[in-house]
């Protein structure tokens, strides 16, 4: 999409941080940064990656331009070589990415920035804002889409999204996480996301009474007519005027209906009697679409009550993921170069969840070879080996004591090179084989990990030698 220079949608202390480093001779020096999370919405079990693509924009067109440059100095706070610096800005960091669609967990590396320091700190609030918000979609549009049970979801929540960036990048991450279409029309124009879309209750009521308004429609669109039936009585009227413009106006042309759509009113008793009418006027065939204010707990509960239904548009309480609308993405400093050494860094907290787990870090996941299910993650130095060919030991980093031998699996690194000293080196899928492979591989994770309600905890493991790096730390820094 053509857009605005985003090179300022930082903080602002990222800026005086940058300046400050510049002036203490720092500029040059290799940092690396985590972005990780600590908690996944809703309680659940795993999140979803999402937002790399729109990352990889972002740093592509990072600049200054002229504008920029007056606006800092106005501030009177910032050293005129450190202008001159940002005028020939170039991004030269090596980046690393989980994929879009994989599974994630708390506290485990899900990209990783190295090089110059005030480059790797400068673009935190964009990695955050692109990678936390396109997550936090992903992650409740595939919630919602399992709790259909195999019906089809379509995001509908463009005009309840938070901004038109929202409703946009909302659209692609409800995709990936399994929706099937959108009603947003850009997200199809930009991105290839089916629209979806038929008609409002303003169509209804714009023509003489509802029988002349669905005729119009079905006039229209023969080969595609689904009907709004809940404008003023889903069965005494809605569904009755339906069936009649079913035969009068689309199987008397050779076509067959696709559907009538139930937006209001008790969906699980509505659509059980829409369907009797709907069969008994020989139409087998026609689809029930339900929408109002829907979530995962909502379409679980009325499926278990009967409910038939067989499509489903969801849009306020995905598009915003109402439930818990914050991914608590952070990004950490864990390392630096000192003269040529690796040397960690720590953040430490009296709340145990906040500190973090230093060094240069590769994600693993480990697969049982036999049933093709994730067994655990495991952090190890960058370039540590896991040997699939010898039985590996998982522990866990803080209860020690609780240990497991896997063999016979398969040991897979997640994190990706995306950039390599500035030049991107990586080409993103398209979005339909990103939402096939978040498919695919949330179906390597067990049941367990996926109920709603107290899912199984899915173990993120720390190697021997992180671990002896972490624990160094923490007796070096703590007082």
């Amino acid at each position: 999409m053509n857009k605005m220079n985003l090179t300022m949608l930082t903080d602002f202390y990222e800026l005086t941080m940058a300046n400050g480093y510049f002036e203490n001779g720092l500029k040059d020096k290799c940092a690396y940064f985590d972005m990780f999370f600590r908690k996944i919405p809703d309680n659940g079990g795993f999140a979803i990656m999402a937002g790399v693509q729109q990352l990889i924009e972002y740093i592509k067109s990072i600049r200054f331009e002229e504008k920029d440059i007056e606006y800092l100095r106005s501030k009177n706070i910032f050293n005129e070589q450190f202008l001159e610096y940002l005028k020939n800005f170039k991004f030269s960091c090596d980046v690393w990415a989980i994929p879009e669609g994989t599974p994630i967990f708390p506290n485990e590396p899900i990209l990783t920035i190295r090089g110059p320091v005030i480059e790797a700190q400068f673009i935190e609030t964009m990695v955050l804002l692109t990678i936390n918000h396109q997550s936090l979609i992903a992650t409740k549009s595939n919630r919602i889409v399992r709790a259909a049970a195999g019906r089809e979801v379509m995001e509908f929540g463009s005009r309840r999204a938070q901004g038109y960036d929202g409703a946009i990048y909302g659209a692609r991450a409800a995709y990936i996480g399994g929706c099937v279409g959108t009603a947003c029309t850009i997200g199809d124009s930009e991105f290839g996301i089916p629209a979806i879309g038929t008609m409002a209750h303003s169509w209804i009521q714009m023509f003489p009474n509802e029988i002349e308004a669905f005729r119009a429609y079905a006039r229209t669109y023969p080969d595609n007519c689904t009907l709004l039936v809940d404008t003023y009585n889903v069965l005494k009227s809605g569904v009755p005027n339906a069936i009649k413009v079913f035969n009068e106006e689309i199987v008397s042309k050779g076509f067959r209906p696709k559907g009538i759509r139930i937006d209001s009113g008790d969906i699980t008793y509505l659509s059980r009697e829409a369907r009797k009418m709907l069969d008994e006027a020989g139409f087998t065939d026609c689809k029930i679409v339900a929408s109002n204010s829907l979530d995962e707990y909502i379409i679980r509960d009325i499926l278990t009550q009967g409910a038939q239904v067989d499509l489903f548009g969801v849009g306020e309480r995905l598009i915003t993921s109402k439930s818990e609308p914050v991914f608590g993405g952070v990004y950490k400093l864990v390392a630096v170069n000192e003269n040529g050494k690796l040397l960690p860094k720590i953040k430490l907290s009296e709340n145990v969840g906040k500190i973090t787990n230093p060094g240069f870090k590769q994600t693993w996941r480990l697969y049982d070879k036999a049933s093709g299910k994730a067994i655990a993650d495991v952090l190890t130095e960058f370039d540590e080996i896991i040997d699939e060919n010898k039985p590996y030991e998982l522990f866990d980093p803080e209860y020690t004591w609780k240990r497991k031998t896997v063999t016979n699996f398969e040991a897979k690194k997640l994190l990706t090179r995306i950039f390599d000293k500035g030049e991107c080196v990586y080409e993103s899928p398209n979005l339909k084989d990103i939402k096939d492979y978040c498919k695919e591989q949330v179906d390597t994770l067990w049941d367990e990990v996926k109920r709603f309600e107290n899912p199984h905890k899915y173990y993120v493991d720390l190697s021997v030698s992180i671990w002896q790096m972490k624990e160094r730390l923490l007796k070096e820094f703590s007082v």
